[in-house]
């Protein structure tokens, strides 16, 4: 089941449908799947958390097959924000609510472990995707300023957390050049990368330690039992063990999971080159920004000095109209001094939320696993979670389920009616940042 070796393969570069995709390190192709093939893990899909399943159990000896419908990172784990944040898409007070006091101890230091491992990962395997730490949580209304100054006092008493800085006034503008922002929480551990060379490099990685990639090779159907089977358009896998990392794009593969995460729409913007100085000037610290609005604004300099922004959402699976121009001029809210610059590029994708935007891992059968419904929060969730199947896998459960134990309902609504419930919901959400 050993594959050819990279070094043998023809290098390649996506079509440049996305800033990303333009300035990839170069990759191999990988064959489809033809045949039969026979393994101890079989992974569907070659995102974040399927290539970090895939390494984890390659380095531990496992046969491991990683099937993926498109290319490695064409998913949601290639066309992010790039933004490597501490915590979950909920505060820890939500999660609270969702666990006991002990396990939320438990989970938080798990997203700290989260961020440990996606460094340790992007060193130990030398891999080149652009790796800056600093994160900034910004503050528009002095309503939110309050929340960000409680939520530090909180994060400090709760759970010791006392990597947080409060910016404001001149000491912010220090880090952003823009009048937008009332106030900043400064955390020093997160940061920012460019995450499809990052999936490259763990895909890499994976195949290093004896791990088969299979690309446009979706998964068509799939059986569970003492020996699972994925079927692809041209293949067959049967292996011990079946991981399902595919998210959003799983489409109808697994129903009753399907029912508990939603896709949505994201979407990004660049501009042109603008120059080291112009670039340093907006962001001089080079920290990744998020503001703290529920449809939120986020962005940060790119290595070859553009900014990269975005801040829009579609919940109806349909592109925006006029998606250029509306993220422009949310950018040029935050930076009118870019008004003379053009955009180079623009691009969305899709992730996968669940309701309590808490990531969603389970079992399907006693050799069957899934993680995914990291809400926009994945870059460094989901390398933890290739970790935790790569120990469930082999035997200790006890962290995987830990996740797994925290209970998901599905979105309301059933097939037909959940989508237009989702955009109504969310359009509550966008008129209480607007009020």
């Amino acid at each position: 089941m050993r594959g050819t070796d990279p070094a043998d393969r023809e290098l390649v570069n996506e079509p440049a449908d996305s800033y990303y995709a333009a300035t990839a390190n170069p990759a191999p192709r990988r064959p489809s799947l033809a045949g039969t093939i026979d393994c101890d893990v079989c992974v569907v899909g070659a995102g974040i958390a399927g290539c970090s399943a895939a390494l984890n159990l390659a380095e531990r000896g496992y046969r491991v097959a990683l099937l993926e419908a498109q290319r490695v990172g064409h998913g949601g784990s290639g066309r992010s924000g790039g933004q490597m944040i501490y915590g979950y898409a909920r505060d820890m007070p939500a999660i609270e609510r969702l666990v006991s006091a002990a396990d939320a101890q438990r989970l938080w230091e798990l997203s700290q472990e989260a961020i440990e491992t996606t460094v340790g990962r992007i060193r130990k395997h030398a891999i080149q995707c652009d790796l800056r730490l600093g994160h900034l949580s910004a503050a528009i209304k002095p309503r939110q300023r309050e929340e960000l100054i409680r939520f530090k006092a909180y994060m400090e008493e709760r759970y010791g957390y006392g990597g947080m800085e409060l910016l404001t006034g001149a000491a912010l503008r220090a880090h952003i050049d823009s009048s937008r922002y009332l106030a900043a929480l400064r955390d020093g551990r997160s940061g920012h990368l460019h995450p499809l060379n990052y999936t490259l490099g763990i895909a890499a990685a994976a195949e290093a330690a004896g791990a088969v990639i299979h690309e446009h090779s979706p998964a068509v159907a799939l059986t569970t039992g003492s020996r699972c089977t994925v079927q692809t358009p041209a293949g067959l896998v049967r292996s011990r063990f079946l991981v399902l990392t595919g998210g959003a794009y799983m489409d109808e593969l697994v129903p009753e999971l399907r029912r508990k995460i939603m896709p949505v729409g994201t979407y990004i913007t660049t501009t042109e080159p603008l120059g080291e100085p112009r670039a340093r000037a907006l962001l001089p610290h080079n920290a990744a920004v998020t503001d703290t609005n529920f449809v939120l604004d986020y962005f940060r300099r790119t290595a070859d000095h553009r900014l990269l922004f975005g801040g829009r959402v579609s919940y109806s699976t349909f592109q925006p109209p006029r998606l250029a121009a509306t993220l422009r001029r949310r950018m040029l809210q935050v930076f009118p001094q870019l008004a003379d610059t053009r955009q180079a590029y623009t691009w969305g994708g899709f992730v996968d939320i669940t309701i309590n935007r808490f990531p969603h891992f389970g079992r399907l059968a006693p050799n069957a696993y899934f993680a995914h419904g990291f809400s926009g929060h994945g870059i460094a969730l989901t390398g933890l979670a290739g970790k935790l199947l790569g120990e469930v896998i082999a035997g200790q459960a006890e962290r995987f389920d830990l996740f797994a134990k925290v209970k998901h309902r599905d979105f309301p609504g059933g097939r037909l009616m959940r989508m237009p419930l989702l955009v109504l919901a969310m359009t509550w959400f966008r008129l209480r940042d607007l009020l």
